[in-house]
């Protein structure tokens, strides 16, 4: 059987990330391989024609468990997985920009191409007793997710993208 179109990689610590990246997962059914970062093995990304990169920014950066699968499976991916399809899921408390630049810089580095627009989702955590907690994200932002991730999905099951 041939793998997934899409492969979703996650880390999270709060739940967000893992929530949407999920929701994405089950909108896009069986075009969809859903993995956390710790997990993700350079042949994982081998064997998707398109990636959804799903976590939390922490101090202005991803977070270290996807800056470390990235580290660990740069340099066995690189020059061969140019001109496959990428989007990204950056959960925030803030802005989210500092994590989702440092996405774009590494996905530029593999000659990806994204095929959606970045999407911050906003927690609005501030102090650190809410930035540390678990958290619920709403059923608007599932759905949406959902929707992502089975338009990302089909598109590269597909070859739209």
């Amino acid at each position: 059987m041939a793998s997934p179109p899409l492969l979703i990689i996650w880390h999270s610590r709060t739940h967000t990330s893992e929530q949407l990246a999920r929701s994405a997962a089950h909108g896009a059914g069986e075009n969809a391989c859903l993995l956390r970062a710790e997990e993700t093995e350079p042949e994982d990304l081998l064997s998707a024609g398109g990636y959804l990169f799903c976590c939390p920014e922490n101090l202005a950066s991803m977070s270290g468990a996807m800056k470390e699968m990235f580290d660990r499976c740069y340099y066995p991916v690189l020059g061969r997985i140019e001109g496959r399809s990428y989007a990204t899921i950056i959960a925030a408390g803030s802005d989210g920009e500092g994590a989702q630049r440092q996405l774009d810089r590494i996905a530029k580095g593999w000659r990806l191409k994204r095929v959606a627009e970045p999407w911050i989702y906003n927690t609005a955590a501030q102090e650190p007793e809410a930035i540390l907690a678990p958290k619920t994200v709403d059923e608007d932002a599932l759905q949406r997710a959902r929707e992502f991730g089975a338009g990302l999905g089909e598109g590269i099951a597909q070859g739209i993208f």
